[in-house]
């Protein structure tokens, strides 16, 4: 039986989440993307309660990444929690990702 797990989001995936949505309704003058991005983050996240493994291994034990169009949903999972630390743009440089 599959163990599902509580889905929690730190206060740095929060602002990441929140700033991707700003600078697309700013661009597109319209919040229509960031309505449809919101809700595919929302589906592709809550699939990690029952399926935390989905994402790429990283180097760091316990720490995963979902990868969500050009997006990396920076996770680490927890026997009974997984915890969304970042949402990086796969674009960006990755070395100025901090990761606690």
């Amino acid at each position: 039986m599959v163990r599902r797990r509580k889905l929690n989001w730190q206060f740095e995936a929060q602002q990441d989440r929140k700033e991707i949505f700003q600078y697309w309704n700013k661009k597109n003058k319209s919040k229509e993307y960031s309505k449809r991005l919101n809700q595919l983050f929302r589906t592709k996240t809550e699939a990690l309660k029952d399926f935390p493994y989905n994402g790429h291994t990283t180097n760091l034990e316990n720490v995963r990444v979902l990868v969500i169009e050009k997006y990396l949903i920076v996770y680490e999972i927890f026997e009974q929690e997984v915890l969304i630390s970042r949402i990086w743009d796969g674009r960006r440089n990755p070395e100025i990702l901090k990761i606690k």
